[in-house]
């Protein structure tokens, strides 16, 4: 919010309450003049010690204090003391004698907005004064709000951060590019969730999943997957076993009975030249070989069939969630689809792998971009086999 959209808000609720905090009928009595000459109309309450403040901000929230700082249980700087332990949300405003100037000045100092002196103010002044107090304060609390919305998003984003796989690999032989692309907007972590894990014999196994939604909750769901997945495949349950504990983990921490997720695994021994895949109501894969790419879906079900698919050395497979393939490719309904990906994948067939990856996601963004960009999470997993070549994780941010 501006400072100007800020301060009028009072205004726009209608006269601007303030509440008057003052012993001495006489000056009450020239507040209550400089209120009906100034051309700024406000609400006036008047009470007259310390002891009534309490009941009077109870009643109703003020948009402004008028403080004299000599009461009969409260004097100087004590005065501003308790009315800010009362509320920090409301303007002061501090009236002083003659003689007390550099104690306006110390009040301004300890959370006043301004100070007047009595006597000595036209109704015109009064009106500014109290007027610009509130608009001050208003934006203080702007200010204020906005810091702790900045610190909130960077903690934020430090966790999310932070919840983003690394590949657990042991040894040489695999090699790993990882990309994540959340669809929601100031975020790093949606509802898509990936993970690669070499188990001690030196399996390696894979996986990529998607939560549909892409909210908050879903983002959570699918991290408390994915580090149950881990979890199982270092536990060495894998397969249908696997996948059937994970669902029972989606059932019992779902915010809503309507949530699902998808997910196809791999696992790849050493010295087999194949793996083994489950999918579990997930797109296909991409499968590299040489020059060539070619779009692979492993037979799925109800009880999570294992599929095998040989990987000769030097082949690649490439597992990804649906946001990489369903953004539109125009102002109109269609949208990239499983047969435009595969076409996007072989015009970049002879690329590394890293460049294979970003060139998949960057032209699938560029080619969105008429509707707003990617809607949906990407999460992209290429898993590369060489046995001459050592083992490298690369990156899984964007």
């Amino acid at each position: 919010m501006s400072v100007a959209r800020a301060g009028a808000a009072a205004w726009e609720r209608g006269e601007p309450s303030v509440l008057l905090v003052e012993d001495d009928p006489g000056d009450a009595l020239l507040v209550e003049e400089l209120v009906a000459d100034s051309a700024l109309k406000m609400r006036l309450r008047w009470v007259r010690s310390m002891t009534e403040v309490a009941a009077a901000l109870a009643a109703e929230m003020p948009d402004c204090v008028l403080l004299d700082l000599n009461l009969p249980d409260a004097q100087g700087l004590e005065a501003v003391s308790l009315v800010l332990a009362h509320t920090d949300q409301v303007a002061v405003v501090v009236l002083t004698g003659l003689a007390e100037e550099q104690t306006g000045l110390a009040a301004v100092a300890a959370g006043a907005q301004d100070y007047l002196v009595k006597g000595r103010v036209e109704p015109e002044l009064f009106g500014r004064a109290v007027r610009y107090a509130i608009q001050r304060k208003q934006a203080e609390q702007a200010a204020v709000a906005l810091q702790a919305s900045l610190m909130q998003a960077q903690e934020n984003a430090r966790l999310e951060r932070g919840l983003l796989p690394r590949p657990l690999l042991r040894a040489e032989g695999v090699e790993v590019v990882a990309r994540y692309r959340p669809g929601r907007a100031q975020a790093l972590l949606g509802g898509d969730f990936y993970d690669v894990v070499q188990s001690a014999d030196g399996t390696v196994h894979a996986l990529v999943g998607d939560v549909s939604g892409h909210g908050p909750d879903e983002a959570a769901l699918g991290v408390a997957l994915r580090i149950a997945w881990r979890t199982l495949v270092l536990s060495g349950v894998t397969g249908a076993e696997q996948v059937a504990r994970l669902e029972e983990l989606l059932v019992a921490e779902r915010v809503r009975d309507e949530v699902f997720a998808t997910l196809v695994s791999l696992a790849a021994a050493p010295g087999e030249q194949r793996a083994h895949i489950v999918r579990a109501g997930h797109p296909g894969l991409l499968h590299r070989t040489g020059g060539a790419v070619e779009w692979v879906e492993v037979p799925g079900g109800a009880h999570w069939p294992t599929a095998e698919l040989p990987i000769p050395a030097g082949a690649s497979i490439v597992l990804f969630t649906d946001g990489l393939f369903e953004g539109h490719v125009s102002r109109g309904p269609q949208r990239l689809g499983e047969e435009g990906l595969l076409a996007m994948a072989r015009e970049a067939a002879g690329l590394p792998a890293e460049t294979f990856v970003d060139r998949l996601i960057k032209r699938a963004e560029g080619l969105a971009e008429a509707r707003g960009g990617l809607a949906d999470d990407v999460a992209v997993v290429h898993l590369s086999w060489n046995r001459a070549a050592g083992v490298r994780g690369v990156g899984s941010g964007r």
